[in-house]
């Protein structure tokens, strides 16, 4: 599904040559290379304050930490993500709230978080899921509304742009109060471990967010508040510093990629390719497609790994049906195109190193299934 092996090797040098500047320095933690990343981010996202932090998950659970809240609640996120947006919520005696998804951008809408909103409510957390933005602007103004935080959580979407109704333009995860990302190593921007930051325009929140990643302290041994110990290796953002470079390229890599698909499926019945909303740019952290009804899923994948193609489902089961998340439909509360799409969605190979070859011999493959299928229909 990545090619990392190849991605490394065209910026070996450049990277070898900043993590062998740790080494030689020793400043193994909180080196000078972690505020210079954070300032490169800063500047690349034009957001006023980025955190670093020790991964994604963590950079979640800050930001609720930052927000003053108690237990019992409600935080609204999308029932179609991975479970480290509800998990958070949980371990902080919170009450997650799932909420179903739009069936064609398979994200948060304004109508299905309306569907959940309680007077416990207190946090909206939109997933830009699989490269692209949720559509923010009404998300931002029915939380202006209910006087509710929003926390972006931008994993997957690092490096798309979002566009508002009068024109003006925001990178994704610096709209709402904090934003949030992973640099797991398959994504759009990756480290060699884990990694993650906070993104926020709010000068208060992030000095809380600095202090709750690093014990609760403002200055050293004085204690401000229940913190964490979530720091982002100097060795990481050395690697971070190098690869920010490079992720405009990468995301155009992944473009071409998925328009390539989206050409070669243009006509096949099917599939649906991925829709890309009005409002956002694409950068194809996945490449997801829905299955037609009544194609055989694991048939279809057990052909591709025969052709040594791999395909993954993300998701492959709500949220809502895991007991620790436990929520049942009910008549004002349904999860309908969360379990269509579960039912139905696969991800080709998407990553910075495929070439037309590769893509077309991926595509070819498909559509050869495809075909077979037609011929015993008809």
């Amino acid at each position: 599904m990545v090619d990392l092996k190849g991605q490394y090797i065209k910026i070996q040098k450049e990277v070898e040559l900043a993590m062998q500047g740790v080494v030689n320095n020793t400043t193994f933690i909180n080196g000078p290379e972690v505020q210079e990343f954070a300032t490169n981010l800063e500047n690349y996202l034009s957001v006023a304050n980025v955190i670093t932090c020790g991964n994604g998950t963590d950079a979640l659970q800050i930001a609720l930490m930052s927000l003053d809240l108690q237990p019992g609640d409600e935080i609204i996120c999308p029932d179609f993500t991975f479970v480290a947006t509800a998990e958070v919520a949980e371990l902080l005696g919170l009450k997650t709230v799932l909420a179903d998804v739009d069936p064609s951008t398979f994200m948060l809408t304004e109508k299905t978080i309306k569907n959940v909103i309680s007077p416990k409510t207190k946090v909206i957390v939109p997933v830009h899921l699989f490269g692209q933005c949720t559509n923010m602007e009404p998300i931002l103004k029915l939380a202006k509304e209910h006087n509710l935080f929003v926390i972006e959580d931008t994993a997957q979407a690092i490096g798309a742009e979002y566009t508002f109704s009068n024109g003006e333009k925001a990178m994704a995860g610096t709209m709402g109060d904090i934003g949030t990302s992973s640099f797991f190593p398959s994504k759009n921007l990756g480290c060699y471990g884990d990694g993650g930051a906070l993104f926020t325009n709010n000068n208060t929140l992030a000095k809380k967010c600095k202090s709750i990643a690093n014990h609760g302290m403002g200055e050293r041994y004085f204690y401000e508040c229940v913190g964490i110990n979530s720091r982002l290796d100097t060795i990481q953002a050395a690697v971070l510093n190098v690869k920010l470079n490079y992720l405009n390229e990468y995301n155009a890599a992944r473009i071409r990629a998925a328009n390539y698909y989206n050409k070669a499926l243009l006509d096949c019945k099917y599939v649906t390719t991925p829709v890309q909303s009005i409002n956002s740019s694409h950068v194809y952290h996945q490449y997801t497609l829905k299955l037609a009804a009544g194609i055989n899923r694991d048939e279809l994948m057990a052909y591709m790994n025969k052709k040594e193609i791999p395909v993954k489902i993300y998701y492959p089961k709500p949220l809502h049906s895991f007991s620790p998340y436990k929520q049942e439909p009910n008549s004002s509360l349904n999860f309908e195109h969360t379990e269509a799409l579960c039912s139905s969605v696969f991800s080709l190979p998407m990553h910075t190193e495929l070439d037309e070859e590769t893509l077309k011999y991926i595509t070819d493959s498909l559509r050869a299934f495809f075909e077979n299928i037609s011929s015993k229909i008809s």
